[in-house]
């Protein structure tokens, strides 16, 4: 462990407090994950467009700002990475397509601006794969992103660049978007907190469907209190936005702060809500984490919540959402990645009969969610059917012993809970025989972001999985 990695893994809110205190400079901190990111991003390659000198001389701002006495926002001084595919003034924005490798767009979209208010320093972008079109983290413009873990295998995706850059200190958070399980699956699978909020929290703009409350910005953080410090930063109301709402709190960090233990908190321990079966291995331990939030003071009660009936629908859902995105790029289908040209097509399929059908299914999965958090506070279910899989390999081809028929089914657990509109999040549930991380699912009815934490924080007091193994000890 270096002198950097030992500043750098700390907290956030840790690092902040120390900024505020003035015992750590924003340059030294700036300088500490450029030194981090020297050492480990070559070979992990989550960071694919850095800002090193950008980066400094804000630093070099807010510390002047600092010394004056100057007031400043929650995030003040601390290194945050953007996924590329959310655009940044002046900062290149790929989206991991070829035909946009030199694209520098001139405005930030409204998320970056509000970090950049809260006074983030950006240090740059971060991996994706194209348009955020798969659950792997790779791309024809930069390659692919490893799991620090074990680099052998997958970060999945589509935020996998931001969450490996948190899980191995390159970056204080992490920004991400989740459309199907884009941020909540590589918080799994790298042993972190990912939070995908209730849309409308957070502003999409400049994001072509603005009605649409299928993709969400959201954090991706070490702890579930760096998550709600990115959190405060990132919400708020704007009339930029037709489906713009407040957050239900005054400030995310201050309430889960106050929530220290689970006393009273109803728990439904689901183990497989979209049928199609989990590794046992996962199943133990996801079980083994609900029962140590039972031994921690909440009412946790295993039962079942079917939403298998959604798996097709969201197919059609996501072909409208998809040529939604895409339509000023249909003419270029044939020079796009086979994930996202096969999405595109899929998509032109899709008729209005399918859509009326698939929104009558999305009805009846929203009875059943919503009769089963009038019961329970909140929903627990292993985020993940099978551990982190090789990085070579496009999609796992097998759940529970079971064959897949396409690349997207192993991440229904997640795109279920999209199709309702209710936030859900990661956090770790424990480590595999073989030291890879496991995330435990955490579903809340909307603007439910505060339960979400408040269980991960507990879960990560009870369940501490640590980092990843320090570079020597990677299996490469």
């Amino acid at each position: 462990m270096t002198i950097a990695s030992d500043l750098t893994l700390q907290p956030a809110v840790a690092q902040a407090a120390l900024l505020a205190k003035r015992k750590l400079s924003p340059v030294e901190l700036v300088d500490a994950h450029l030194t981090q990111i020297a050492r480990l991003n070559p070979r992990l390659n989550a960071i694919v467009t850095l800002v090193a000198d950008q980066a400094r001389a804000t630093a070099k701002e807010i510390e002047v700002a600092i010394m004056r006495g100057d007031p400043g926002g929650p995030l003040r001084g601390l290194p945050v990475v953007i996924k590329d595919v959310t655009e940044t003034a002046g900062i290149r924005t790929t989206y991991g397509c070829p035909l946009y490798r030199d694209n520098i767009p001139d405005q930030d979209a409204d998320v970056v601006a509000r970090l950049r208010a809260a006074g983030a320093i950006i240090l740059g972008k971060s991996n994706t794969p194209e348009f955020a079109t798969g659950a792997n983290t790779v791309n024809e413009v930069f390659g692919a992103t490893r799991n620090p873990w074990n680099m052998q295998m997958s970060p999945a995706g589509s935020s996998g660049g931001s969450a490996v850059s948190v899980a191995t200190g390159m970056s204080s958070l992490a920004h991400g978007t989740d459309f199907g399980c884009s941020i909540r699956m590589p918080a799994a699978f790298n042993g972190i907190v990912g939070l995908r909020t209730t849309p409308g929290l957070i502003p999409n703009d400049p994001m072509p469907l603005i009605m649409d409350g299928g993709q969400v910005h959201g954090p991706l953080a070490r702890t579930a209190e760096d998550a709600a410090l990115m959190l405060d930063a990132m919400t708020g109301f704007t009339d930029a936005s037709p489906i713009s709402i407040a957050p239900a709190w005054g400030s995310a960090l201050t309430a889960l702060r106050d929530m220290n233990d689970l006393s009273g908190l109803r728990i439904a321990f689901v183990r497989d809500i979209a049928a199609i079966s989990v590794d046992d291995e996962i199943g133990r331990i996801c079980a083994t984490a609900a029962a140590a939030l039972a031994d921690a003071g909440a009412y946790v009660e295993e039962t079942t919540l079917d939403l298998s009936e959604g798996r097709e629908a969201y197919k059609i859902l996501r072909g409208l959402w998809m040529i939604g995105q895409q339509r000023n790029r249909l003419h270029l289908v044939d020079r796009l990645g086979p994930n996202l040209a096969g999405n595109i097509r899929d998509g032109l399929a899709v008729t209005t009969r399918d859509i009326a059908d698939a929104e009558n299914v999305r009805q009846q999965m929203w009875a059943k969610a919503r009769n089963c958090l009038r019961r329970y506070d909140v929903i627990v279910t292993p985020m993940s059917p099978v551990p982190p899989y090789p990085v070579t390999m496009n999609y796992p081809q097998l759940v529970g012993g079971r064959r897949l028929s396409n690349y997207i089914d192993w991440i229904a657990p997640a795109f279920l809970i999209t199709m309702l509109g209710l936030p859900a999040g990661s956090a770790p549930a424990g480590l595999t025989a073989s030291g890879l991380p496991v995330g435990l699912q955490i579903i809340a009815p909307r603007l439910g972001e505060m339960q979400v934490l408040r269980v991960a924080k507990l879960l990560q007091q009870l369940r501490p999985i640590g980092h990843p193994p320090s570079p020597k000890d990677v299996h490469l």
